[in-house]
């Protein structure tokens, strides 16, 4: 079974990330020029969330605020299910299913930050699985 571990390597572990104090004008640019659906938010250099697409309709569209006045700190979705690079694909599908989320934030064993998973992640990764299988299913079949 797929694990996290395999999402990393194939897409890396880099993430981008903004200062607390970064306006969610600028973290939307941000977004908009790396073509990403969240970005990791840090204070004195450490996560402390994530802010979303989602984040941003709900809290500043929906709330009447604007975007060069509100910080990304504001705004956050923090409290995410803790995911590990040992973490399998199919746990990390339910956990998004589950919690309705698009993103989950990865941590080491030292809880130190590693990566991000999105639900694109996970199904990319499920897709690739089951062409492995049924690839192995016909060389078996082809075998026999």
């Amino acid at each position: 079974m797929k694990s996290v571990k395999h999402i990393l390597a194939r897409k890396g572990n880099n993430v981008v990330a903004v200062p607390a104090d970064t306006t969610v004008l600028n973290v939307l640019k941000l977004m908009a020029e790396k073509n990403i659906g969240s970005v990791v938010v840090t204070e004195d250099g450490k996560y402390i969330g994530l802010m979303t697409e989602r984040d941003y309709s709900r809290k500043i569209i929906l709330m009447g605020k604007h975007s060069d006045e509100t910080t990304a700190g504001e705004i956050i979705s923090t409290n995410f299910p803790m995911i590990t690079p040992k973490s399998s694909v199919d746990e990390c599908m339910l956990i998004m299913s589950e919690n309705n989320i698009r993103y989950l934030p990865v941590f080491d064993i030292a809880n130190e930050l590693c990566g991000i998973v999105s639900m694109s992640d996970v199904v990319y990764e499920t897709i690739h699985s089951q062409r492995e299988t049924i690839e192995q299913l016909h060389s078996y079949i082809q075998s026999t």
